[in-house]
């Protein structure tokens, strides 16, 4: 029985048991997955293990009291199965019903397109989930890709219940907007509450999503001439819906949003260290810092610190002092088959939170001194500080005005409500991303966003200072890179999300490991993409 094999699941996490065989093959912003399998009776389950640090927050806490009290009572044929559920003084694990074919998101990206016979399966499978749901009166609240799972059969099952509550009376509904925010229904982010109406709403808005539908248009329909009239109607569509939500954006810029290709290291940069590591002949730190600080000097001209260079520079200044930096350190350090031992402990600004609805409004993010930015797809930035009174917008790069959230000018409304739903959103549902200790020095200056880029591996995000981080994300792993009086520091956050934080002198001195070069140069790619 269930009930006899899981309470010997202790620490299976850390250490194994000799009852089962456990293999991690998930990990989300609160919990990894485990592939769990009972060698008493080979029966597969998905081991989902929450670290009570995790949920350490009052509502992160009823968010999980939640999610297991709706889902261990739903039976369907399309309904990810609840087992069983149980704690102890580190985590909390539910038993669910494995899918070996993982979700709809990752099919979709391994086969890129979908033909319409298969849409229409996984469609009825989905609506006959759906339906049961809404009987037993419970609203999912975050339907979309990733949360269709696909079992051996190739059955589709609905999963992932962290957001579904139970269906209230209209006057009764809760104003909170949550959900994935490309699929919100417009009485959603009208904070009139969610319904049975606005999951139907999220899974119109799944179907026709980039790659799933969309591209296999062109088998549905024959002739050129419906072709144009199917993405003729699309587009007008798509205009109305800007209008409904009162986007007054100009037409996003690829260069913010373009997506990074793969490629080697620019060869055609120049070497940028003078005094170069040769075998057997390591240079004195002092002479590397001062390499270093030379590099920021020949790129941005005579100042007193890089810092107040770049706060005088242009976007593409900053982007190619950074990436000469990085590139300098990489050509030149020796090879190591581990990290130095000296780590320090650095107090900066980093983003701990983010979020991509840049087929909107933009490209949100949270700082670990909890700033709230929103960089909009028409290159403006706006920044809501920690006292969540006071916002700062940036037209151009220094150029800031500030005024109060709740008395914004006119023409920022719009945006100004734009940018407290990316706050509320991130508060309620991602959790920091690493370790770090939040920094609250007044005195330095203010970061905002200057550029972003995502592939298919990593998010990249270069900020004014020239502040630079990459977070990879299947192992959410971090790189992060900054200035402080003049000494460059490189801080990596593994995928546990402990952080170590070392000068760029002493890693060009003592080289690093392969876990770490390989995220460096990674990291350098993009960043010369962005440069280029």
């Amino acid at each position: 029985m269930i009930m006899n094999t899981v309470s010997k699941l202790h620490n299976i996490h850390e250490v194994g048991h000799p009852g089962f065989n456990v293999l991690l093959f998930g990990n989300g912003g609160f919990a990894k997955c485990y592939e769990m399998t009972d060698l008493t009776t080979n029966k597969v389950y998905a081991a989902k293990i929450i670290p009570h640090s995790r949920v350490a927050k009052p509502h992160q806490r009823e968010k999980i009291d939640k999610e297991i009290e709706l889902h261990r009572m739903l039976n369907h044929r399309h309904i990810v199965q609840f087992y069983h559920y149980f704690e102890d003084r580190e985590n909390i694990y539910i038993l669910l019903e494995y899918c070996s074919r993982r979700s709809m998101a990752h099919i979709l990206k391994a086969r890129k397109v979908l033909t319409e016979p298969e849409v229409r399966y996984y469609l009825r499978q989905i609506v006959s989930g759906l339906k049961y749901l809404h009987e037993q009166e419970i609203l999912h609240r975050d339907l979309k890709l990733g949360n269709f799972f696909i079992n051996e059969n190739m059955e589709l099952k609905l999963g992932d219940f962290g957001l579904a509550a139970r269906l209230e009376p209209l006057e009764h509904r809760r104003r909170t907007i949550c959900g994935t925010p490309n699929y919100l229904s417009p009485e959603v982010l009208n904070k009139q509450g969610h319904g049975c109406e606005s999951d139907i709403w999220a899974l119109g808005c799944v179907i026709p999503a980039k790659n799933f539908f969309k591209k296999a248009a062109a088998a549905l329909f024959g002739g050129k001439k419906d072709k144009a009239r199917y993405f003729d109607t699309h587009n007008r569509l798509a205009k109305e819906d800007e209008e409904i939500y009162k986007l007054r954006h100009d037409l996003k810029k690829t260069s913010i949003t373009q997506q990074a290709p793969k490629h080697k290291t620019d060869e055609e940069i120049q070497p940028l260290i003078t005094t170069v590591v040769k075998s057997g002949a390591l240079p004195e730190t002092k002479q590397i810092g001062d390499s270093i600080r030379m590099i920021v000097r020949g790129t941005l001209g005579s100042c007193s610190s890089s810092s107040e260079c770049l706060e005088d520079s242009t976007m593409g200044s900053v982007a190619d002092t950074v990436a000469r930096v990085l590139r300098g350190c990489l050509e030149n350090m020796p090879e190591a088959d581990s990290n130095p031992k000296e780590q320090l402990t650095a107090s900066f600004q980093w983003v701990t939170k983010w979020v991509d609805y840049s087929n909107k409004y933009g490209f949100g993010y949270q700082l670990s001194d909890h700033t709230v930015g929103v960089l909009f797809n028409n290159g403006a930035h706006m920044s809501l500080l920690p006292d969540k009174k006071t916002v700062h917008y940036y037209a151009e790069l220094g150029q800031c005005s500030v005024f109060s959230a709740t008395e914004a000018p006119e023409q920022f409304i719009s945006q100004v409500t734009v940018l407290k739903y990316f706050s509320h959103y991130m508060e309620e549902n991602l959790m920091d991303g690493g370790d770090l200790p939040s920094l609250t020095d007044v005195r330095r200056p203010r970061l905002y966003l200057l550029q972003w880029l995502k592939s298919d591996k990593a998010l990249m995000m270069l900020f004014n200072d020239g502040t630079f981080q990459v977070n990879f994300y299947h192992d959410h792993t971090k790189v992060i890179i900054c200035n402080q009086s003049e000494e460059y520091l490189l801080t990596y956050i593994n995928e546990d999300r402990i952080s170590t934080t070392f000068r760029l002198t002493t890693l060009l001195v003592s080289g690093c490991s392969l876990e770490l070069k390989h995220r460096m140069e990674y990291a350098l790619n993009m960043l010369l993409q962005r440069c280029n």
